[in-house]
This record gives C-alpha cells, sequence and structure tokens, in this order.
C-alpha cells in the first residue's frame, strides 16, 4: 500500500501532536480487555504484519491498553519495535483487570505501578498519551487529575486524558484539573455523545478521539439481514456488545449506506470512516482491522473525503 498523507491535529492544551488515524491494537492477544480472551485473537505474526501495513501506509500512532489480552498487546508491540527499529506515537490506558481477580480502577498507587509495567512491556521511557480507561466512582477525580499531572511533569507521558467518561463524568474531572484528550466510542450506530460530550470537549479544548468507528464490522456491510454471521466476527466473538444492533432499522439504515456507498463509488468502511474525518470535532480516529488489507479502508476515506451536504446524507440514513 502507497503511503497516505494523514493530517495531524493537537491534543488539547498539550505540546503533543498525532495523526487523525491511529491503529488500534486492541485484538493482539486477545479481544479487548475482556479476561475470558487473554491468549487469544491475534497472534504475534499477524499482529506484525497488521502493525507493518499501518507502517507502510503513513500510520505511526498505535493505540493500546495494559489489560488487552492482558498485557500480550503492548509486550507485542515492544517487540515489533525492537524487532523493526521504529517508534510509533503510543497511546496506552488503565483501569480494567490484568487477570482474572486482579485489582483495576484509578488508584493513584495503582496507576504508577501500571504506567511503569506498561513503560517495561513497551520498551519505551515514555508514552505519548496516557489515559483513564474508565470513570472510577470510588476515586475523586482530583486524585486521578493529580496522578497523570505527575506523569506529566516526570517526562513519563505527553498527553493525559480519560475514555469512556460521559459529559457529566468529563466535567467533574475538567473542574479538578487539566483533561488533554477522551476516546470514547463514536459511529454512524454510536451517537450519545453529541447530545452533551463532544460541544463539552469543543469549548473546553478536550481532544475528542474516537474508537470503534465501525462499530465492530457494522458498518462494512458483512452483517446482512437474515444471514449468519461470519466465522472470526464480532458478533462471534461478544455478540451481546452489539445485540441492539439486531434490529430492522438499523438493516435499512445499512442497506441505505451501502447504496450511498456505491454511487460515492467507496465502500461502506470506507463511508463510515469518512464521514467521522468529515467532523470537524472529532481529533482523531482509531482504527482496530483483523487484518492487513482491512486497513484500505483508511485509504478509501482519504481518497473521498466527504463535503458538508455529502456527510449530512450519511447522517439522515442513521437518524
Amino acid at each position: 500500500m502507497t503511503a497516505a498523507v494523514i493530517e495531524a491535529r493537537r491534543l488539547g492544551r498539550s505540546d503533543v501532536t498525532v495523526p487523525r488515524i491511529a491503529l488500534g491494537c486492541g485484538n493482539f492477544g486477545g479481544v479487548g480487555s475482556s479476561v475470558e480472551w487473554f491468549g487469544r485473537g491475534l497472534d504475534e505474526a499477524a499482529a506484525f504484519a497488521i502493525m507493518d501495513a499501518a507502517w507502510d501506509l503513513g500510520i505511526n500512532h498505535f493505540d493500546t491498553a495494559d489489560a488487552y489480552g492482558g498485557g500480550r498487546s503492548e509486550s507485542t508491540i515492544g517487540a515489533w519495535i525492537r524487532s523493526r527499529g521504529h517508534l510509533p506515537l503510543l497511546t496506552t490506558k488503565t483501569y480494567n483487570p490484568m487477570a482474572a481477580g486482579a485489582d483495576h480502577g484509578l488508584a493513584p498507587q495503582r496507576m504508577e505501578r501500571q504506567l511503569h509495567a506498561s513503560l517495561e512491556r513497551l520498551g519505551v521511557a515514555r508514552v505519548d498519551l496516557y489515559l483513564a480507561h474508565d470513570f472510577d466512582p470510588d476515586v475523586a477525580p482530583a486524585l486521578v487529575v493529580a496522578a497523570l499531572e505527575r506523569f506529566r511533569d516526570e517526562g513519563l507521558i505527553g498527553a493525559a486524558g480519560v475514555s469512556n467518561y460521559d459529559a457529566a463524568q468529563l466535567a467533574a474531572t475538567l473542574d479538578a484539573g487539566r483533561v488533554d484528550a477522551i476516546q470514547n466510542s463514536y459511529s454512524l450506530l454510536e451517537r450519545r455523545d453529541e447530545a452533551q460530550l463532544i460541544g463539552l470537549c469543543a469549548r473546553e479544548q478536550v481532544a475528542y478521539t474516537v474508537y470503534s468507528p465501525l462499530a465492530g464490522g457494522w458498518l462494512t456491510g458483512k452483517y446482512r439481514r437474515g444471514q449468519e454471521y461470519p466465522a472470526g466476527s464480532r458478533m462471534t466473538q461478544r455478540p451481546d456488545v452489539y445485540a441492539d444492533l439486531v434490529d430492522d432499522r438499523v438493516f435499512d439504515a445499512l442497506e441505505g449506506l451501502g447504496r450511498l456507498a456505491a454511487e460515492l463509488e467507496t465502500s461502506m468502511a470506507g463511508l463510515s470512516l469518512g464521514w467521522l474525518l468529515a467532523n470537524p470535532d472529532v481529533t482523531a480516529v482509531v482504527i482496530g482491522p483483523g487484518r492487513p488489507d482491512q486497513l484500505d479502508v483508511v485509504a478509501q476515506a482519504l481518497a473521498h473525503p466527504l463535503d458538508a451536504a455529502e456527510r449530512e446524507r450519511v447522517s439522515e440514513l442513521f437518524a
């Protein structure tokens, strides 16, 4: 694949600038943070092939978390860095347990321990962005913000933020101190953040970044009305996460998206990613392919940027 020109944007008030496309590494050695899937997912060879393809395409920002694969995702990225001699921009996160029955949460002592363990697995002295992976109701936001600020001051991280926070949780955290970025699920099929949170981010100079831009494959066209789910797909691995999408109204919208994609001479996935990139309030999008060829969606989206009218046509399909 030919390297793409990917626009870069600054993360909030930090000095860190990232490209608008990042490689999601949640499938390396597992399926996200699900303890029951640790040790499964993509093996090292498959993960290396995806990182090689991403790097060749011009994607130099890799997104992971300490609990992805129970640490296997970070270790695999670290092995790739040593093997290839490349140093991508790195995002990692903490909150979820690293093993069945292990501790979790955002207690400052745990965050410090987890960050140092992440740095060791990645084989680096610093990550560019460090995120609280979920809101912890048992730890005051001021303590979380103070820990992140200390990590910045010590040079262990470049920017700090949160993930999976709603508007009220982000507002409470902003009251306690600085937040550079938030990473939440957002797509044509997951638009809850449009009501309050995206506007809050714009007002407070918090970079809004997106994971699950294709809704677990639902926006690629792989799931069709009345047909069995493809082997190895998210709907065969974690169907409960997407159960509410098995609805005739969703299939109607997806069929409309397919027709519009054909009209615009792109794919459903490329159109869905382009819809996100055409939103000026979206700083960056994390793409988590299962195979190298699935990175073609990036080239498709960049080759067919949507104007305001086209973006509105897409939005209306899922209104």
